[in-house]
């Protein structure tokens, strides 16, 4: 992933150093292993971490003429240590080590985003509570619908998002796996005692059955669930991007000191966080649709995921990352204009009473389909402009026969829409919704 797109944590995490050092902990725990199992000499494992220095030039210097790149990492080794390397790798085949360390790595890195989206939802946490009951125009198919609070809309993205963690918090315990079993997963020269130690040693479970690889269902699985987070993250983003509209105006990306937003027009304030959170979405996508393509590889293994695994497993993983703390300052430093919304509320005229009206003929005695001609003919007088929606149907004969003007006007109090906006916060965030959680300082977004 290029650096634009990724934080330092992510970054060494993927860094060929720290990848020869996940690799340098398979083999000295299978060798460990090996020990205890007195097939490998006593200190042996020691010997060879307190000599080996890992050279990733020398390691890239060496796979240039060999052409392997766990050959090359081994031949490095054995020119540190000596002759204790001949006690590494012991039946082992490549794919014990890379299928080993990417399920480590790829735990790992989960745990990174993992802590990252918490974060996002105590900021998600903390806005939706100061905006509990600061009314906004609901909108379907992009057009005023009833009135809602901009503190419910944020509350769908906390839960949303609280699913997308139980996923990735499922799909890390389906990638946290190894295979110590040989060249086609028949413990052929490898017992599976010693494959059980290395595992656990590592913080993984074996993977039950192998190939000669551990099966790419559970990469797709991952990779997956971390797509299905950044769908939740483009949502929020096309969100800003309507609210920020300059027809729209309710809501707003922070604009920082010096900031500039055109370089021909000097007074535009554009959302390019969200449009930027927009399109990662997409290769997120694109990378979850290319591990399920993985999956079906030819008998115990071909190489085919191999290049593929070299790209998305860090990019997908610091890209997703990066997202998150983006998104966590977007929502800590949104901008909100309260008086704006209760304008674009106004604005309806009151349509926003259509459903209440027509529910109220309805028990009045008024046949459902009849009640929605004399409700939608006097909405449509108001959208053309004929009169105030509410006087409009005050005035009508058909509606006044079953309804006095007192029901009519009650009917456009938008705060009769949000008598159970309480009881919804406390179905998503617990007993507790009144505590604002902390953690969620520093909260600004990366340059």
């Amino acid at each position: 992933m290029i650096t634009r797109y990724a934080r330092p944590e992510l970054l060494r995490l993927w860094a060929a150093p720290a990848r020869y050092d996940v690799w340098l902990a398979v083999e000295l725990a299978a060798c460990r292993a090996m020990e205890a199992a007195d097939q490998v000499p006593k200190g042996t494992a020691d010997r060879i971490a307190a000599g080996v220095v890992i050279d990733v030039e020398r390691i890239e210097e060496i796979e240039r003429t060999v052409k392997h790149d766990v050959i090359a990492f081994l031949t490095q080794v054995e020119e540190c240590v000596g002759e204790d390397a001949r006690w590494l790798h012991l039946g082992m085949t490549s794919s014990d080590v890379l299928d080993t360390s990417f399920g480590l790595l790829l735990a790992q890195a989960a745990d990174l985003i993992i802590a990252e989206l918490d974060a996002v939802r105590a900021a998600l946490k903390v806005r939706a509570l100061e905006h509990r009951h600061t009314l906004i125009m609901g909108r379907s198919h992009g057009m005023h619908a009833e009135p809602t609070t901009f503190g419910l809309v944020l509350a769908t993205f906390y839960d949303e998002l609280g699913r997308g963690r139980r996923r990735l918090v499922s799909a890390r315990e389906t990638i946290a796996v190894g295979k110590i079993s040989g060249a086609v997963g028949t413990f052929a020269n490898v017992d599976p005692e010693i494959e059980a130690a290395v595992c656990a040693s590592l913080g993984l479970r074996p993977e039950p059955v192998s190939s000669q690889i551990v099966h790419r269902d559970r990469h797709a699985e991952f990779f997956c669930a971390l797509a299905l987070v950044g769908t939740t993250v483009e949502r929020f983003a096309v969100q800003v991007r309507h609210w920020q509209r300059s027809e729209v105006a309710e809501a707003e990306e922070p604009f920082t000191p010096g900031q500039k937003g055109s370089s021909a027009m000097p007074h535009k304030r554009n959302p390019i966080l969200s449009e930027n959170l927009t399109g990662l979405a997409r290769l997120l996508r694109g990378y979850a649709q290319t591990a399920m393509e993985n999956v079906a590889l030819w008998h115990e293994r071909d190489i085919s995921h191999s290049s593929v695994e070299r790209i998305i497993g860090p990019d997908a993983t610091t890209l997703l990352h990066f997202m998150l703390v983006r998104l966590k300052g977007l929502v800590a430093g949104l901008v909100v204009y309260p008086e704006r919304m209760l304008r674009n509320l106004d604005e309806s005229g009151g349509a926003f009473a259509s459903q209440r009206i027509l529910l109220d003929l309805a028990r009045a005695g008024v046949p459902r389909q009849t009640a929605y001609v004399f409700v939608q003919r006097n909405a449509m007088a108001a959208r053309q402009g004929a009169a105030n929606y509410c006087d409009l149907l005050c005035a009508d004969a058909d509606v006044r026969q079953r309804l006095d003007e007192a029901t009519i006007r009650r009917a456009f109090e938008p705060t009769d829409h949000l008598r159970h906006v309480d009881t919804i916060f406390a179905r998503v965030f617990g007993n507790d919704e009144a505590r604002v959680p902390t953690g969620t300082e520093g909260a600004g977004d990366p340059t």
